[in-house]
């Protein structure tokens, strides 16, 4: 078994949801980190989802969270983890165009 940590780093999110990070085929995928920054000079509000592909469902990780100008939420991070199976992913959108950035560190294992 392969062990590869990575980050995937996304950035300029708006309106549409943008897939920040999906699991490879034949690979879980133990999520350590998810930061979302605000690049605007105004207030946002982000939700990040989780879909579980097999089980063809989607959850919220954190839904229309506040994030002002200038600062970052850590939504993973510490003691907190998320296991993806292979296809499952991560997509975030912000309130405003061009709006955040993400940074989602993984350990990939396969």
């Amino acid at each position: 078994m392969a062990n590869v940590f990575k980050n995937s780093i996304t950035g300029s999110i708006g309106i549409s949801g943008a897939k920040v990070y999906e699991a490879p085929i034949a690979t879980s995928t133990t999520i350590i980190g998810v930061n979302v920054a605000n690049i605007n000079s105004n207030n946002i509000s982000v939700s990040v989802m989780a879909r579980d592909n097999s089980a063809n469902k989607c959850h919220y990780l954190v839904k229309d969270a506040l994030i002002v100008p200038g600062a970052a939420t850590v939504l993973v991070g510490g003691e907190q983890k998320i296991v993806l199976e292979a296809g499952d992913f991560l997509s975030v959108t912000s309130s405003l165009a061009a709006s955040a950035d993400v940074i989602v560190s993984v350990l990939e294992i396969s």
